[in-house]
């Protein structure tokens, strides 16, 4: 409990010696105060809620629908004898999407691990090989299968767009997966994958924040992961307290914005009618 008390009063103190120093500051902008205010209020509820996720605080995350598939795909291939293909995207791990990529994988591998499905992860990023890798051993691990685990599990194609994708859809061609799951960063090679998973019967899951590829993905699979709910698909498995936090402090940002943004209008349509006068907008009002 002290050491709560003592975080927000030194946060307090910080923030207002901030805020001073700022206002105070011959190069401050006086008008952008709104701004300053709300750019700091942003970041203290991202800290605020992290905090609140590593001192152990729950927070409700609902199912989504997407990851309940995941393990009905799984499950599929498990009774059918084929194995699983999962490619964590085309870019690196300075990508967010891979990251959340390889975090969702691990979650695969442990259902593979379970059910003793064949697992197969063609990447075009050597740091995302050992990264996915390590992820995969860990998985395996846990779930005390780790004579299953093998190194080829993972394994590399090439860094080329297009001739990873040929060689992804070689090995769909080949080994016929029952499942097909591509979590992470995509660009034109998207429809093409899709398609391939699609011609043999795959049931297909996809994850990316890639707006112009989210379309392709939602035409040819089955379930998609659309923007941020595959980042708190992420967060949801991973149960790490900075991405916890993270999810709920952006859901509370976009509450507030929300709420700004009818007052904002309300606000208007008082002063259209001649309740309120200019000068109330321009106090509120960023110029």
């Amino acid at each position: 409990m002290k050491d709560k008390q003592f975080w927000i009063i030194g946060t307090a103190f910080i923030v207002i010696f901030l805020i001073y120093w700022v206002l105070g500051h011959p190069g401050f902008k006086s008008e952008r105060i709104v701004m300053f205010v709300a750019i700091v209020g942003m970041v203290g509820t991202l800290i605020y809620y992290i905090r609140m996720a590593e001192r152990g605080d729950s927070f409700f995350l609902r199912t989504i629908p997407g990851l309940k598939a995941v393990e009905e795909a799984v499950g599929r291939s498990t009774e059918m004898g084929k194995p699983v293909l999962y490619v964590p995207g085309i870019m690196d791990m300075d990508q967010v999407e891979t990251v959340a990529g390889v975090i969702v994988l691990g979650h695969v591998a442990k259902m593979t691990a379970r059910y003793e499905t064949s697992l197969n992860v063609p990447v075009s990023r050597a740091i995302v090989m050992k990264a996915a890798r390590e992820s995969v051993r860990e998985s395996y691990t846990l779930e005390g299968r780790p004579d299953l685990f093998h190194e080829d599990i993972v394994h590399y194609l090439t860094d080329d767009q297009f001739a990873f994708a040929a060689g992804v859809n070689g090995i769909m061609n080949r080994e016929k997966p029952a499942a097909c799951l591509y979590m992470g960063k995509f660009y034109a090679e998207s429809l093409i994958l899709a398609e391939t998973g699609n011609s043999i019967g795959a049931i297909q899951i996809a994850g990316t924040a890639s707006q112009s590829q989210i379309p392709f993905f939602v035409t040819a699979c089955d379930y998609t992961l659309i923007g941020e709910e595959f980042f708190a698909a992420s967060a949801y498995l991973s149960q790490k307290p900075e991405l916890l936090g993270g999810v709920k402090g952006q859901d509370i940002l976009k509450a507030g914005i929300t709420i700004t943004i009818i007052l904002s209008v309300v606000l208007r349509l008082l002063h259209d009618f001649g309740w309120i006068g200019w000068d109330v907008l321009n106090f509120l009002t960023v110029q």
